[in-house]
């Protein structure tokens, strides 16, 4: 009979956090497949348990998920984890679930802690709707992809970012997507956790002058809708031509005027009010 793959979400800096199931399935699977060892380690001892381990992180995925997989398919049950949060959530575990998955192997997720929801719930930006974007590309093609991507998203977009990279990134966000509002959530949970409400050019100019600490979620608004790209009110153009009719204007320059102002078709304000039109007028000159 084969094992499992449990897919277990540890806290992201407060130890509290971690939930008595996880707990549970972490003291009762067979081993442990960690993205570093000694984290896990740490938070094994704060459990008071001894279990096997095996590292599984971006470099060595490819190798270590076949033997993973291998051992789950033998009877083993294993417990993935990442350093904090929820593995396979831009993480390599991505990769270990969808090779389990096509081996037939049930996936069981303990939830738990993660920092995206927790940054976009404390960020006072809309979040009905919301898109998780990860880390922003390093290379310089991806990541002007990106960018041009990411322009029109009318959603919040969630972000994480390391500390050496915060300013850069700030930088081209502000340069790609306007001055938009911004959350930045520092260090959730730990002791240091920080929530700064401001905008992107303001972000810029903080971190300008102050170093960068900690691991940080940045929450951004989505593109507001602009009133100019709205669609024209057909009825309302209408009945301004007719106010304008009834003010003498011929149908020509008023159907003109109105299609300038409005946006609206012209042959379509001329067909809607050809019953206002004066003897003898036609569309000729419109």
């Amino acid at each position: 009979m084969q094992g499992e793959l449990f897919l277990i979400g540890t806290p992201i800096g407060n130890l509290g956090d971690l939930s008595p199931r996880a707990a549970d399935v972490l003291a009762k699977a067979d081993f442990i497949a960690a993205e570093d060892t000694r984290v896990t380690l740490k938070l094994l001892n704060h459990l008071g348990l001894k279990k096997p381990m095996v590292s599984y992180y971006e470099h060595n995925r490819r190798q270590r998920g076949g033997e993973i997989a291998a051992r789950i398919l033998a009877g083993e049950s294993c417990a993935l984890v990442t350093d904090a949060g929820m593995p396979a959530v831009s993480d390599p575990g991505e990769e270990l679930v969808a090779l389990c998955a096509e081996s037939g192997i049930a996936v069981i997720v303990i939830p738990g802690p993660c920092a995206a929801v927790a940054a976009v719930a404390a960020s006072g930006l809309p979040c009905g709707r919301f898109c998780f974007e990860g880390f922003l590309s390093v290379g310089n093609r991806s990541r002007r992809q990106h960018l041009e991507d990411i322009c029109g998203e009318r959603r919040s977009m969630v972000f994480y970012e390391a500390p050496h990279k915060l300013r850069a990134t700030l930088a081209d966000l502000l340069e790609a997507l306007g001055d938009r509002r911004i959350a930045i959530a520092r260090e959730m949970t730990k002791m240091h956790e920080e929530i700064i409400r401001t905008t992107l050019s303001q972000a810029c100019e903080y971190y300008r002058q102050n170093d960068p600490k900690g691991e940080f979620v940045l929450v951004i608004e989505g593109k507001k809708d602009d009133p100019s790209q709205e669609e024209p009110d057909e009825q309302a153009a209408v009945e301004m031509v007719r106010a304008r009719l009834e003010q003498g204007q011929s149908h020509a320059q008023a159907v003109k005027a109105v299609a300038k102002v409005t946006g609206v078709n012209r042959s379509l304000l001329y067909k809607e009010t050809v019953a206002g039109e004066e003897p003898g007028e036609n569309e000729e000159g419109m």
